[in-house]
């Protein structure tokens, strides 16, 4: 399996995760704050070749009736400009409900407020990697199970 990268793009910071090289899990690698355009692009790109990932999965913020609204528009032009940068392929997760369920686990952590800003994009970033590993694992599963 190959390593991805999930992001949690927001208008000041960016939470970034990584997965094993299993695509068994997801974990918390930082927090971008976010600059401008061209340096978040390349810390990104940075990012993908440090760490070898062949795909990025980027949090898409759809509406609760499914449709796609602002926040979820600049998402796709970022990474339309992404795309430009790195030669991989990116892909994009639901990310419905993944900053409450954040919060939810930072609180059973006891972790302070102070503490649940800081993380709480890295924690959303996981959370929407994590839901494409296993939405992908299902997948992979049907189509092997309809080959039998």
């Amino acid at each position: 399996m190959a390593i991805l990268l999930g992001l949690d793009v927001g208008d000041i910071r960016i939470g970034v995760a990584l997965s094993d090289e299993l695509g068994v899990a997801a974990h918390p690698l930082c927090t971008l704050t976010r600059k401008n355009r061209k340096v978040d692009l390349i810390a990104i790109a940075d990012l993908v070749s440090i760490h070898k990932v062949e795909r990025v999965i980027i949090g898409l913020p759809i509406s609760l009736d499914g449709s796609i609204g602002t926040q979820a528009e600049k998402v796709q032009k970022f990474a339309q400009r992404l795309e430009n940068v790195i030669d991989i392929p990116i892909e994009f997760q639901d990310e419905r409900f993944t900053t409450a369920e954040a919060e939810d686990i930072l609180q059973e952590l006891n972790k302070d407020t102070k503490e649940q800003k800081e993380l709480i994009d890295e924690v959303s970033a996981v959370i929407i990697l994590t839901d494409y590993l296993n939405q992908d694992r299902e997948t992979t599963t049907a189509a092997s199970t309809n080959n039998t």
